[in-house]
């Protein structure tokens, strides 16, 4: 164990990069409206450190609307094939317009166009009207780059708790939680 749960998750993190056979990246987000509704969907980790967990969307989208109402998520990592997890909560902020455009100019062209294309979570009457809108973009930023759209952006997960769990045998599991205090970090374990 260690008493800085980054340099766990970090260790953890290289592991499932190199165990886990697609997106070792991917994380499911809880979120909650102003009226108590859960919501839950997988989304991809794009960067972390002390600072926090990131990932990006469409700002018009329902996670979106959700952090605005209540700016606080859970975060959890299955890797299955190291049999552990780690589960984080805390508060949510958004990432600078710099670190929006820095990681939205690092995705592929049509990741891009897609992002300008889509009305995330809104009523969809076929799928040829998105890929109608789609090679709208496409012939809008023709011969350019891509900007980043004004409703996509980046968020950021300031943990206040981290939990690593390990699957052992007969259910005698191995957890030990982190608790955010001043400064630095408690750590204990909990029962399975």
């Amino acid at each position: 164990m260690t008493t800085n749960p980054f340099d766990l998750f970090d260790s953890w993190y290289a592991e499932a990069r190199t165990s886990e056979i697609n997106d070792s990246n991917a994380m499911a987000l809880a979120t909650s409206n102003a009226e108590g509704r859960l919501g839950l969907r997988m989304v991809l980790l794009k960067g972390h450190g002390p600072d926090g967990f990131v990932f990006y969307t469409n700002k018009e989208g329902r996670k979106a609307t959700d952090l605005a109402a209540n700016p606080q998520a859970a975060l959890l990592f299955h890797w299955k094939s190291l049999r552990r997890q780690v589960r984080i909560e805390g508060s949510v902020s958004t990432v600078s317009a710099a670190e929006a455009d820095a990681y939205f100019a690092s995705r592929s062209r049509d990741s891009q166009l897609g992002a300008w294309a889509s009305e995330q979570s809104r009523p969809l009457d076929s799928r040829a009207t998105f890929e109608t809108r789609f090679a709208a973009m496409k012939a809008r930023f023709d011969g350019g780059d891509v900007p980043r759209p004004p409703h996509w952006s980046g968020y950021r997960v300031t943990p206040q708790t981290i939990e690593f769990w390990q699957d052992r045998e007969h259910r005698l599991h191995e957890r030990w939680v982190f608790t955010q205090s001043g400064d630095g970090w408690t750590e204990g374990m909990l029962y399975p």
